[in-house]
């Protein structure tokens, strides 16, 4: 049995402008002295990697893990949500969508998703530089708009943005084929890929492919009331990376799964910092010891309520309290009786038997 790794940290929602959280050094630091032992780090994000370099220099690699590694940590995975996302976009999210990309392919759709498919590239080559094997990524969406079946759709309609969103990632899987590293879809609201039925039709249109993996991230499943810890064992195979983050789902007479437009403060689902929320992490603490699963623990903070600063705080001291360190022999090794096949003939009965 394997030991998950951490506590690490998804730096996506910390970095800014202000130290200690405007360079990749001092951001190490902050996250070190409240216990992380490693950071996944978002490549969109200048401030912490440039994608370009690192896919084509291992000596910038080095010094990347090297600053990591100065602070007593390690670099989890290289994370492409925000390229992923853009590899397919409905035309209706263009504008919103703009602000992933730089600012030279705003309003030039065709242009942004040539630039999104090559980062996902480039960040499996990086990832391969520094010894990764997981990169986290969202698949990005043709039929969202469609989700709910009404107006009806048109027969087809899904299956052709399924075909669509396969093509194209089909050479992107090749290419973290090339690298040795799995793409690790999220599923999540927003993305095609969105729960396990949504992959599994998916996965059927690219062959199975085997860098077509997943990133588990309970979240998500609250929020859409799907269950968390069957889907664990479903996709226990699948299940390469771990975004540890909680969520809460109070429903009313006024509002559901939707959530009525309503701000994240307000929505009948809603982000926790860990500990805070429903999902039972026990039982998925357990549940991954189980299965092997030795990636790293990596905390995602999205909260409507709480401080940042305050919910990475906890958030090392939770996900270290449920790391399970496994054992190492069975706990009634004391009462083995040393057999042998003979042994075992006899007590089953079956000595002097043909």
């Amino acid at each position: 049995m394997k030991t998950i790794k951490g506590p690490a940290l998804f730096l996506a929602q910390f970095v800014g402008d202000d130290a200690p959280f405007n360079s990749l050094d001092a951001i190490c630091g902050w996250a070190a002295g409240l216990g992380y032992k490693g950071v996944q780090i978002p490549t969109w994000d200048r401030r912490l990697i440039d994608l370009e370099r690192a896919a084509s220099s291992q000596d910038y690699c080095d010094e990347i893990t090297g600053t990591v590694a100065a602070h007593g940590m390690e670099v989890t995975e290289l994370s492409t949500h925000l390229q992923g996302q853009l590899v397919a976009a409905h035309p209706v999210y263009d504008e919103l969508l703009d602000g992933f990309a730089p600012p030279e392919l705003h309003g030039k759709p065709a242009a942004r998703q040539a630039w999104a498919c090559e980062q996902v590239r480039l960040a499996a080559r990086a990832s391969r530089r520094m010894g990764l094997s997981a990169m986290p990524t969202f698949s990005g969406a043709l039929a969202w708009p469609f989700l709910y079946p009404f107006p009806q759709r048109p027969p087809g309609l899904i299956e052709s943005a399924f075909d669509e969103l396969a093509a194209r990632w089909r050479p992107l899987l090749d290419a973290c084929e090339e690298s040795g590293v799995d793409a690790c879809f999220e599923l999540h609201p927003g993305e095609d890929l969105h729960d396990g039925v949504s992959y599994e039709m998916f996965l059927a249109r690219v062959d199975n492919h085997t860098r077509a993996n997943l990133l588990y991230d309970p979240s998500h499943f609250v929020l859409q009331q799907l269950d968390y810890l069957e889907h664990l064992e479903i996709y226990r195979d699948r299940i390469r990376a771990f975004h540890v983050k909680d969520a809460e789902f109070v429903p009313s007479g006024r509002q559901g799964v939707y959530g009525g437009y309503q701000s994240w403060v307000d929505r009948a689902g809603r982000f926790r910092s860990l500990g805070d929320g429903q999902v039972d992490f026990g039982r998925i603490f357990s549940q991954m010891a189980a299965h092997d699963f030795d990636g790293w623990a990596v905390l995602e903070w999205e909260c409507a309520l709480k401080h940042p600063e305050d919910g990475a705080r906890e958030g090392a001291e939770f996900i270290a309290r449920h790391i399970i360190r496994v054992t190492d022999h069975a706990f009634d090794d004391f009462a083995g009786a040393g057999t042998d096949e003979g042994a075992n003939r006899r007590i089953l009965g079956l000595e002097g038997t043909t």
